[in-house]
């Protein structure tokens, strides 16, 4: 059960580590905090991706993800909650005086909890995600290997094995721009307006994506 040959595997992992490194909302909100707050937000942040991306991996195992690639009214119903989700947040940014896209107004840090249950909301309002482990995974499943909803749960799990190993050097290396935002708040400024417009624009793009 679960025999795989070497070309598989292969194949898999650079398919997994080219997914990981593709921009996208999910790495701007990971990298945004991360600036913003320093790294233990940006672990928050990455936690609350990883656990939206399990479910929609676990979501595509069991078929349920069928019913966006089947449904236009479903997908339409999720890409527009995810571009609206994203949109505000964007806005929210924008607004900001250098101190408050991701920092509360009186300085004090959000907290990890929210953080963690924003990154959620941005990975599942995401419904390309959906779509694209249910193209994605498929693929690897092999005739007589197992089960093939066991084969595409633990595929799924591999890929945020892979992403273990890619997002949290990228975490260490904003950890580090976000001292310099401390030091001086006309970057943070710019930065807040640089994050903001990327995920509007993020938002805007999703709205405007079509199966």
């Amino acid at each position: 059960m679960l025999d795989y040959s070497l070309a598989h595997w292969i194949a898999f992992f650079t398919a997994a580590v080219l997914l990981n490194l593709s921009p996208g909302p999910d790495m701007a909100f990971i990298l945004g905090h991360t600036i913003k707050s320093g790294t233990r937000a940006g672990f928050s942040a990455v936690f609350g991706i990883w656990t939206g991306a399990c479910l929609h991996a676990l979501l595509a195992a069991f078929g349920l993800s069928a019913v966006l690639a089947a449904s236009a009214i479903a997908f339409s119903a999720v890409k527009w909650l995810g571009a609206i989700y994203l949109v505000c947040l964007g806005i929210q940014v924008l607004r900001s005086s250098g101190e408050g896209g991701f920092v509360k107004a009186e300085g004090e840090r959000l907290g990890s909890g929210r953080i963690y249950r924003q990154g959620v909301l941005v990975s599942l309002l995401n419904p390309k995600v959906a779509i694209f482990f249910l193209a994605f995974l498929p693929q690897f499943v092999v005739e007589g290997a197992g089960p093939a909803w066991l084969q595409l749960s633990v595929h799924g799990g591999l890929i945020i094995v892979v992403a273990a190993f890619i997002e949290p050097p990228l975490i260490l290396a904003g950890g580090r721009l976000a001292d310099l935002i401390k030091r001086d708040r006309r970057v943070g400024l710019w930065l807040d307006r640089g994050l903001g417009a990327l995920f509007v624009a993020l938002g805007v793009r999703l709205a405007l994506t079509s199966r």
